[in-house]
């Protein structure tokens, strides 16, 4: 079986991110969409309730899981069985850090490959920061995110 993972803060997931599991999910027999634990980071939702956000938007999916890890990601591959990392590659602004991760990861473990998928074109500007930006002052996001992520954006910046 061909596993791999797709790990991120998703904070929160967009249909950016739903567009690159579902690419994954084209390739490979089964893909884990791991939220990542990153203390340089602050994020706006916690771990459980991005797991949940995912789980609610890609519950229509066969063979993807969801689940989140704090540590190296090469060693959350090796404990989920997963031969490679997805990265979504947005734009050429992303390419040298997730170049630099990718050798560092490789380095780390030979056996695990990373892979790079870009999102389909309408979701090539999209980032979880904007996401954020756009909903603390009050902006449409439908076209963006699940409906869930929209109810709690639209619930967290209600006040």
């Amino acid at each position: 079986m061909r596993k791999v993972i797709y790990p991120g803060t998703f904070d929160p997931v967009t249909f950016g991110h739903i567009d690159v599991i579902k690419r994954a999910r084209d390739l490979f027999d089964a893909v884990v969409v791991t939220v990542a634990i990153n203390p340089s980071k602050t994020p706006l939702f916690t771990v459980e309730e991005r797991v949940n956000f995912i789980k609610e938007s890609v519950k229509e999916f066969s063979s993807v899981e969801v689940d989140s890890f704090d540590g190296l990601v090469v060693d959350h591959a090796r404990a989920v069985g997963a031969s490679g990392i997805i990265r979504g590659l947005r734009a050429i602004s992303d390419f040298e850090f997730e170049f630099q991760m990718a050798l560092m990861n490789r380095k780390l473990a030979k056996d695990i490959a990373t892979i790079f998928l870009m999102p389909h074109e309408k979701y090539t500007y999209l980032n979880s920061t904007i996401i954020r930006n756009l909903a603390t002052l009050k902006g449409d996001i439908s076209d963006f995110v699940p409906p869930v992520v929209q109810a709690a954006l639209a619930k967290k910046f209600s006040k």
